[in-house]
């Protein structure tokens, strides 16, 4: 800044120019009207306001639409062409971790029977016992087969794993028609994870001790 600026002498600084057309305001045209108005009805906006019921309606009707697509996403369980005649048995052996499980499927009115003793008394957890009823549910023979397994090794977690994962697979014996329904619902999937094992070096898989620099 100059001496005569500083010192209040000196022309003025400059006005700030006007931006050309600030004083307009913006014409929005909707979409398919001709901004010159070239074959317009007598209200350019007639037909861009008709339209919005018909919109407002069929927001409306989103929801159900979503709840049919939710329904067809929980479709109801698939009804199994299984035989049930009095001498039907049906094996399989079902794994995970470090347990295994042999299952023998037979009809029945839905007992479990797990190393001699109720699936109530052996898995008391109702989680694990929801788990363990998850194979049956989805081909809706739950009340119609009993269940008879010999499980050892394990713990209890992955002993209910085993036994779902063998109760599958002795459902696919029995038909094999419901491989698909069986393999999208997770249920033949032989679950590989298991606990990692210790390095030398180390306190456990993945821990190091405490690093001191003296």
């Amino acid at each position: 800044m100059s001496e005569e600026r500083r010192r209040g002498h000196g022309p003025e600084p400059d006005e700030p120019t006007e931006v050309p057309g600030a004083h307009l305001e913006v014409d929005i045209v909707p979409e398919g009207v001709d901004p010159l108005g070239r074959g317009e009805e007598a209200d350019p906006y007639a037909a861009y306001i008709a339209a919005e019921p018909e919109e407002e309606q069929a927001g409306e009707q989103e929801p159900e639409e979503a709840a049919a697509a939710g329904d067809l996403e929980q479709a109801p369980v698939v009804q199994a062409a299984i035989d049930l005649g009095a001498s039907a048995r049906y094996q399989a052996t079902g794994k995970r971790k470090t347990a295994v499980a042999r299952v023998i499927l037979r009809p029945g009115k839905g007992a479990h029977t797990i190393n001699g003793r109720s699936l109530e008394e052996y898995f008391p957890r109702v989680a694990l016992q929801r788990m363990i009823a998850a194979p049956l549910e989805a081909v809706g023979y739950e009340q119609r087969m009993d269940v008879h397994a010999r499980i050892h090794g394990g713990g209890v977690s992955s002993q209910a794993g085993a036994l779902r994962h063998g109760i599958a697979r002795a459902l696919l014996e029995a038909d094999p028609n419901l491989r698909r329904e069986l393999k999208r619902r997770g249920l033949l999937t032989r679950d590989s994870r298991v606990k990692e094992r210790k390095k030398a070096g180390l306190k456990k898989a993945r821990k190091r001790p405490q690093f001191s620099k003296r």
